[in-house]
Parts: C-alpha cells; structure tokens; sequence
C-alpha cells in the first residue's frame, strides 16, 4: 500500500508556502522538508519521493508515519491552536468515523498506565511534552507542529477500572483529515507505550 496521491499532491506544493503553513522547513536543493512528527526528526525527499527518519539517514518510515507527514504538509494552516480540546467524536463528522475499526484503542493506554499513570508524566520529556492537570496524569504532545493531542490517564482501583483519553485541540481539522487524525493518534499511543516499556526494561 502506498500514499501515491498524497505525494502527487504534495509535489504540486508551493515549498517555501507549505514550510511556513506547516510550521516546518523547506530545502530547496535537493528539494525537501524537514518536519518533526512525536520529537523526531524526519525528512520529505520530493526527488525519489520518500520519507526518512533523519537519524536513520536512509531508512523508510511505516506507511502511517507517511500518511501523517504528506497529509499534514497538503493540509497545514498558519493558524494558532483554538485552546478548546475537544473528544475525537466531537470534531466534524468524528461521531461517524471514529468508531467500530476507528475506534481510539485507549484500552492500551489504560493497560499500559493505569495502575501507574505517573510513568505518562516520567516520559513526558522524552517527547517534549507538557504536563496536564487532567486525571491522575496527563501530557499534551505535539505529533505535528500544529497538530498536539492530549493524553489522560484515570487510575485504576478497587472501585472503577482504569481510563483513558485523546484530546484534539479543535483546529485538529484544519490540519489533517480524519483518517490521519486517527493513524496520528495511534502512533502517540503507540510511541508512549513504547517509551515507558523502554524505562522498565
């Protein structure tokens, strides 16, 4: 499976305008953005139409890792965050996307957290995340440079089960289509629960 019209539209793109959309970097030789998905670094080569983790130098990303990038860089706007989160079904036709095979899989992070949701706030830096007041622990990270989530972790005990949260800011999107929306939020969920088996190991 390949993003094949995504990239036809993001090489139709004006680069100086959609670095300055995207709040990210335009390299005109050889012809590219640099963009930071999660606090990593990741580079969108237009001449053999490829995205690469910067660190790796050569190495391809996963297919979702791409389709946030390129949906993001044809998408972006020069706007500021609307400071209202909001629930993924609450966003424009989120209450039909997001549900059955869209469903958020917050069931992970509640696995991952719930009986220690402090661990979210002991990787928050790792991600150049902010610390929240919501629930027992919270953290909101910039997957995109406009695009932050919000994270929240209820506790598990002898009376409630453990929860979880993803939160959008509203301007969510503006930036991105649902389907990226989704792919963009299972990649953070997917990124911290990684990083927090990383610190027990």
């Amino acid at each position: 499976m390949t993003n094949e019209g995504l990239w036809q539209q993001v090489l139709a793109l004006d680069g100086q305008g959609t670095a300055q959309r995207a709040g990210c970097s335009y390299i005109a030789e050889p012809a590219g953005y640099v963009i930071t998905l999660l606090n990593n670094e990741y580079e969108v080569r237009l001449s053999d139409k490829r995205v690469v983790s910067t660190p790796q130098g050569s190495k391809p990303v996963e297919f979702l890792e791409e389709l946030c990038i390129l949906a993001y860089l044809i998408n972006a706007r020069d706007l500021p965050l609307a400071g209202k989160l909001v629930k993924a079904q609450d966003l424009p036709s989120g209450q039909f996307f997001f549900r059955g095979l869209h469903s958020l899989p917050t069931d992970k992070l509640e696995k991952a957290f719930g009986r220690r949701p402090e661990a979210l706030l002991e990787i928050a830096e790792q991600f150049d995340a902010e610390k929240c007041e919501f629930g027992d622990a919270s953290i909101r990270l910039d997957v995109l440079p406009r695009v932050p989530i919000t994270i929240i972790i209820w506790r598990q005990c002898e009376q409630f089960s453990a929860r979880a949260s993803i939160l959008f800011d509203r301007t969510a999107v503006v930036h991105m289509p649902l389907d990226a929306l989704w792919a963009a939020a299972n990649l953070a969920i997917k990124a911290v629960i990684k990083a927090v088996g990383d610190t027990v190991r």
